[in-house]
């Protein structure tokens, strides 16, 4: 009884062991699902001019921009889209596209990028990335200044004053000037004259009396 015992001791070792293999070679095989993205680990900002590549800082209202990455893998490609979001008088409508490559540390930016005013959203994706890529949603508000009034333009006739110079004039009134200017001519007439007409009575007065 004890001696036939034994060997199914052996046979229940043998059978457990054998299942613990199999169990184990299963869960060396499955993957690992928390597993992240390959170059899916950095982070895109959105800064504005001036603003130095690497600051943490996120601006969500610019006028001037561009776009800072960083924390993702060496030389990696990139590819990115602005559109506008939204509707009514805040609404952006323009839109934008463009590429960068990550530097030996993971690092990129864009040059200056400009939009008219509005609400925008931008989509940064890496070229072997899953799913939508990443999103940031800002404003492009650049004070909707107005152009400056264009001055009146001043005159350079002579006179100094716009309208025609001064001193002389107006139109139809140089009469006056004429009358000013032969004064002494009709004055020496209207004595030559009455000096006639007087010589002209005296002859007349005479002739009743005989005077020749």
């Amino acid at each position: 009884m004890l001696i036939a015992a034994r060997p199914r001791r052996a046979s229940g070792r043998t059978a457990a062991l054998a299942a613990l293999t199999v169990a184990g070679t299963v869960l060396i095989g499955v993957p690992g699902t928390a597993a992240a993205a390959p170059g899916d680990n950095g982070d895109v900002k959105i800064h504005k001019t001036g603003t130095p590549p690497g600051d943490p800082s996120n601006e969500p209202k610019v006028c001037d921009f561009y776009l800072d990455a960083v924390n993702f893998d060496a030389l990696e490609h990139f590819t990115y889209t602005i559109d506008g979001q939204g509707n009514g008088p805040n609404a952006g409508t323009g839109h934008l596209a463009g590429s960068a490559t990550a530097d030996a540390q993971g690092a990129a930016h864009t040059g200056t990028l400009t939009l008219s005013d509005g609400l925008y959203k931008l989509v940064w994706k890496g070229d072997n990335w899953q799913g939508a890529g990443k999103q940031k949603v800002f404003t492009v508000d650049c004070g909707g200044s107005s152009p400056s009034p264009t001055p009146t333009p001043t005159s350079t006739r002579p006179g100094g004053g716009p309208g025609g110079p001064n001193g002389g004039p107006p139109a139809g009134g140089g009469g006056l000037a004429r009358d000013a200017a032969m004064g002494p001519v009709a004055g020496a007439a209207a004595v030559g004259l009455a000096a006639v007409g007087g010589a002209v009575w005296l002859r007349l007065r005479r002739r009743p009396h005989g005077a020749s």
